[in-house]
């Protein structure tokens, strides 16, 4: 799947975010290497630590279901006002590269967007270098 078309996916499953507290909404696409596609938005709560990630989302979502295979993820998200065009890049936290770093490899690919034609693609290695994984804990 190509980049805009996850990105439209990504803005479609920002349309479900709940966010009464900062009205910042994410929506993301994850797409499995079998070419399925498992969208997430962020989730708020008054207990600000209970609140989850758009990218957490769909990872749970996935892996819940017993995915493991991962080759992309889009990311968009902005001011609750803005709908197709974002005045920034939504990229991911860093308890989110996290959870990329557990279930893909380096070479795993975070799209992030302001709209669908305006898009930057990086590797996992790129926005987490020397992340901690499983394999640190052999």
């Amino acid at each position: 799947m190509d980049n805009v078309s996850l990105v439209k996916l990504a803005i479609e499953a920002r349309k479900n975010a709940y966010t009464p507290y900062s009205e910042y909404k994410v929506g993301a696409a994850l797409l499995t290497k079998d070419g399925e596609v498992i969208k997430g938005c962020n989730i708020e709560n008054a207990s600000y630590g209970a609140t989850n990630c758009a990218e957490r989302t769909a990872f749970f979502k996935a892996v819940s279901e017993g995915k493991h295979d991962f080759e992309k993820i889009a990311i968009v998200g902005g001011k609750a006002s803005e709908t197709d065009e974002f005045s920034d890049y939504a990229y991911p936290c860093g308890i989110c590269r996290q959870v990329m770093r557990e279930f893909c490899s380096s070479s795993f690919e975070i799209v992030v967007a302001k709209s669908i034609n305006d898009i930057k693609s990086f590797t996992l290695e790129e926005i987490l270098p020397n992340g901690f994984g499983p394999e640190n804990l052999e």
